[in-house]
């Protein structure tokens, strides 16, 4: 879900629209594609000509997924058949370019913001707004961020030889991934967004 948008593209329809109805219209999407993944399709080629995301965009999105995809294909083929195989792939794919999309048409802040007022009526409960909204959209951030860095870690064992191996692709990942939360929790208290307050 890396933000690479077309040029030229944000003043369209899609861009327009408020958070809460991308995230209805995600909801929606999903709930398709969950349903029937030929009219999932249909509604991630729609909504992306909609707001003139091309082929290049759309890879972006799910190129850091591949290897996983790869081998939950393989997993499904091999303790299912291929049509249970392509449909399983195909919905997480269709899901994770339909998440994409959001991304690619909604700033950090507008998706932010979206999210606060979305939740204001929890605070009666005691919830903060802010702080679900803030956990929720860097959870958006960093699936993406993620499943690069996954990329990147097989990329170079690929690179070096090495065969697969699920603790030698688990270990640096796993360092990666804590590397990254260590940054990211020093930009937050940075912020003054680490008082619990």
């Amino acid at each position: 879900m890396t933000a690479v948008a077309a040029a030229g593209s944000t003043g369209t329809v899609v861009h327009r629209l408020p958070v809460w109805a991308k995230l209805l219209g995600l909801t929606v999407g999903c709930a398709v594609i969950l349903v029937h993944p030929l009219a999932g399709l249909a509604v991630v080629v729609a909504c992306y000509a909609l707001a003139r995301q091309g082929p290049r965009a759309a890879w972006a999105q799910v190129r850091p997924l591949r290897w996983f995809a790869l081998v939950l294909f393989g997993t499904q083929v091999l303790i299912a058949d291929l049509p249970t195989a392509l449909t399983s792939v195909s919905r997480i794919v269709l899901a994770v370019l339909l998440a994409g999309l959001v991304t690619l048409t909604t700033s950090t802040s507008a998706l932010l913001a979206g999210l606060e007022r979305l939740f204001g009526p929890l605070r009666r409960l005691g919830v903060d707004p802010f702080r679900l909204s803030l956990v929720l959209s860097l959870t958006l951030r960093s699936v993406p961020i993620i499943a690069d860095l996954a990329a990147r870690v097989r990329e170079a064992q690929r690179a070096r030889g090495v065969r697969w191996d699920v603790r030698a692709f688990a270990v640096p990942l796993v360092v990666g991934v804590l590397r990254y939360a260590d940054l990211l929790g020093e930009a937050l208290t940075a912020r003054g967004l680490d008082d619990p307050a």
